[in-house]
């Protein structure tokens, strides 16, 4: 089968293309579809490559909240003084993937729009309270990552929309990122826990355990201190089991790794 190579040079050329052909493959840093394709997974019709649109790469600070563009590398995120200032467990997090090669290519949109569930950011931006815009040529809409992400590899994003831009509100008190690699220092998560404490009381999510990061509030709510909490967590989550480790094995470490997070919070 024959792929058709789409490569346009402005935003709205992007959206038109999106419109006209649903059905295309969005390449941003193209780590995750490089695999799929490789490995037989994904045989798209077309490709529509970001990699010459200007003005997707910015990273800034607009009124105490922190804009990602969708084609800002992880290398990049983890590098920036303007991340590392005001929300240092998103540096963290991204520095924590994989190696620096695959960091340099890796984006920010292309993390959150592939729905990984073996993936560091969508924990940590989902604790936050994070948000995505997605832009179609008929306007534009923001999402929580709890609403853009439905479940493995699935999300909201329509056939005809882009995600151009990850939104963060000002940074909290404190916030922790643990992962958990069972098998290699560069490995993807087993278990990741991301926790926050801010004017809104304490948010706790844990990733990498299901197809989609797992928030429970009323877990939170019921306090009994750290181990409580973890407890609460490992008991509620019904877990995967993958080559990382089986759901049994899952549900102990998040026990520990919630715990953890939250004695290290404070």
């Amino acid at each position: 089968m024959t792929t058709t190579w789409l490569a346009p040079e402005s935003l709205d050329e992007v959206l038109e293309l999106r419109g006209e052909h649903g059905d295309a493959t969005v390449i941003a840093g193209g780590t995750f579809v490089g695999i799929l394709m490789n490995q037989g997974f994904l045989e798209p019709q077309a490709l529509l490559s970001l990699g010459h649109v200007p003005g997707l790469d910015g990273i800034e600070v607009v009124e105490g909240e922190l804009r990602l563009g969708a084609m800002a590398t992880h290398r990049a995120v983890e590098r920036s003084a303007a991340v590392r200032e005001g929300w240092p467990v998103l540096a963290r997090a991204f520095s924590l993937v994989a190696s620096p090669r695959i960091r340099n290519q890796a984006t920010v949109g292309g993390v959150l729009a592939d729905a990984d569930y073996a993936s560091d950011p969508p924990a940590v931006l989902a604790a936050l309270g994070a948000q995505v815009l997605l832009r179609s040529v008929h306007g534009e809409r923001r999402v929580g990552i709890d609403e853009l992400i439905r479940g493995h590899y699935e999300t909201c994003i329509a056939a005809d929309e882009l995600l151009v831009e990850v939104r963060v509100p000002p940074g909290p008190e404190r916030a922790v990122y643990r992962k958990f690699r069972s098998r290699s220092s560069e490995d993807r998560p087993c278990v990741a826990v991301a926790a926050v404490r801010g004017e809104d009381g304490l948010r706790v999510v844990v990733g990498a355990v299901s197809g989609r990061p797992q928030e429970l509030p009323e877990v939170c709510a019921n306090g009994g201190g750290p181990a409580a909490v973890g407890r609460g967590y490992a008991e509620a989550i019904e877990p995967i089991s993958d080559s990382r480790g089986s759901a049994a094995y899952r549900r102990r470490v998040i026990a520990v790794e919630v715990r953890r997070a939250l004695e290290e919070l404070g």
